[in-house]
């Protein structure tokens, strides 16, 4: 199943140094609600995991987010996540666009989700999603 999601973040950060943040991994995985970094693998690159609760159901997705692309001028970065479900046969990727502005910025949001999490049905994957993502945005103003 394929979702799209736009988002919206405020804060009181220096552009600069909002920016500088969004590009630091090993401090914004962290503010995605079960999300943990594993470890470095190269600069721009993290190895991950997130536990995502869908109901009563849990599940846990290992793999990488990467960044791609950086535009210091436009205050824009792409990230590329590409997860696999522990002891499933799905996967959860996603392509998901930073572009920064005075006070705030947005967040386009790209994703691709197979399996265990597939099955509740996209009414539900996107409404967990999209919570998942109104919370990081909450907690990526304050860093």
């Amino acid at each position: 199943m394929a979702i799209e999601l736009d988002h919206r973040f405020s804060t009181a950060k220096p552009l600069d140094e909002s920016y500088a943040t969004i590009l630091d991994l090993e401090r914004v995985v962290p503010c995605v609600e079960g999300g943990t970094v594993l470890a470095a693998t190269g600069p721009g690159s993290v190895r991950a995991e997130i536990k995502v609760k869908l109901g009563a159901m849990s599940i846990t997705y290992t793999g990488t987010v990467e960044i791609v692309e950086q535009d210091p001028a436009a205050h824009r970065a792409v990230m590329n996540v590409k997860s696999r479900e522990a002891g499933g046969q799905g996967y959860a990727n996603a392509i998901v666009v930073f572009t920064l502005k005075p006070g705030g910025g947005t967040i386009h949001t790209s994703a691709q989700i197979t399996g265990q999490a597939a099955s509740m049905g996209e009414g539900r994957v996107g409404r967990v999603l999209d919570a998942l993502i109104t919370d990081f945005t909450g907690k990526l103003g304050n860093l």
